[in-house]
C-alpha cells in the first residue's frame, strides 16, 4: 500500500476529487495548508498598501491506495490539477506498512 499526498491549488479541489471518484477512489483526506515553493509567495494590496503574502493557501490531499493503482492516481491528479503556472503543486508517495479500520479491526487493503 502507498499513501499519495498531493499539494494542489484550492480551486482545483472539486475537479481533482471528481476525477478520483471517476476511477474508483472513495477515501480521501483533505487538509487546508499554507506554504510556498518556487513562487515565494505573492504581493497583495490591502487598503492601498502593498504587502507580501509569503505563505500561499494550498490543499493537501492524502489517498491510501493499493500499489497497483498508484500510477493511475498520480496521472489523474496531474491531469486535473495542472494549470501550467508556477505553484501547481507536488505529489509525494510514501509506503504504508499497515492500515487498520478501527470499527471492524479489518487490516491493510480490507481496511481501505
Amino acid at each position: 500500500m502507498k499513501i499519495v499526498a498531493a499539494i494542489i491549488k484550492p480551486f482545483k479541489l472539486e475537479e481533482v476529487r471528481d476525477a478520483l471518484l471517476g476511477i474508483g477512489i472513495v477515501g480521501i483526506t483533505i487538509t487546508e495548508v499554507k506554504g510556498y515553493g518556487r513562487q515565494k509567495g505573492h504581493t497583495e494590496i490591502y487598503r492601498g498598501a502593498e504587502y507580501l503574502v509569503s505563505l500561499v493557501p494550498k490543499i493537501k490531499m492524502e489517498i491510501v491506495v493499493a500499489d497497483d493503482i498508484v500510477d493511475s492516481v498520480i496521472d489523474v491528479i496531474c491531469r486535473t490539477a495542472k494549470t501550467g503556472h508556477i505553484g501547481d503543486g507536488k505529489i509525494f508517495v510514501h509506503n504504508i506498512d499497515r492500515a487498520v479500520r478501527i470499527r471492524t479491526s479489518e487490516e491493510d487493503l480490507d481496511a481501505l
